[in-house]
């Protein structure tokens, strides 16, 4: 299997490169989809990463957690499973919580 390659060249890199490439990067949007149970968010609530660093101000920290694993896919442009291919769906920790969608803001 050929590994994955993100197509830049690190070599020679200097720092005004790496701020453009991080700018590059773009933004990341989650977007509340489903609600199943108890939870202070409602349907439609939409929330931006500026970049993985800066997290959303007043989303849960539960559900933070669980997005951290998919921050660095999302942001880099890494596919999906589902059929989408563009946006993750991602449950949050509780039982009967919330799906939320995670996608590059292009």
């Amino acid at each position: 299997m050929e590994k994955v390659d993100l197509g830049i060249d690190v070599d020679g890199l200097s720092d005004d490169d790496y701020h453009e490439l991080w700018m590059k990067m773009g933004r990341i949007q989650i977007r509340l989809v489903e609600k199943m149970g108890q939870c202070s968010h409602e349907v439609g609530e939409t929330y931006v990463y500026d970049d993985p660093y800066h997290k959303p101000e007043g989303v849960c920290y539960a559900l933070l957690h669980v997005l951290d694993l998919y921050t660095w896919k999302t942001a880099l442009g890494f596919p999906s499973w589902d059929a989408d291919r563009k946006s993750h769906m991602i449950h949050c920790p509780a039982k009967k919580g919330t799906v939320w969608e995670m996608r590059k803001v292009e």
